[in-house]
């Protein structure tokens, strides 16, 4: 997918707050009051997409995704 955009997306109901991803990828990834994550929805830097990739593969509740 070179050259396209590339952003990350949230499910809410499925996330489960385990920090995983603010961890793996602290600067896409925060978490809120109550550990649970969030994402802007700005386009992923070209140099972070191979790092966003991961977070999202390694999120248990499969709540993050790059699209």
């Amino acid at each position: 997918m070179s050259g396209q955009t590339r952003t990350l997306r949230l499910d809410p109901i499925g996330c489960r707050a385990h920090g995983l991803c603010a961890e793996l990828l602290p600067e896409l990834v925060d978490l809120d009051e109550w550990g649970y994550p969030v994402v802007d929805g700005d386009p992923v830097p070209p140099a972070l997409v191979n790092r966003a990739k991961r977070a999202a593969a390694a999120c248990p509740a499969l709540a993050l995704r790059l699209r």
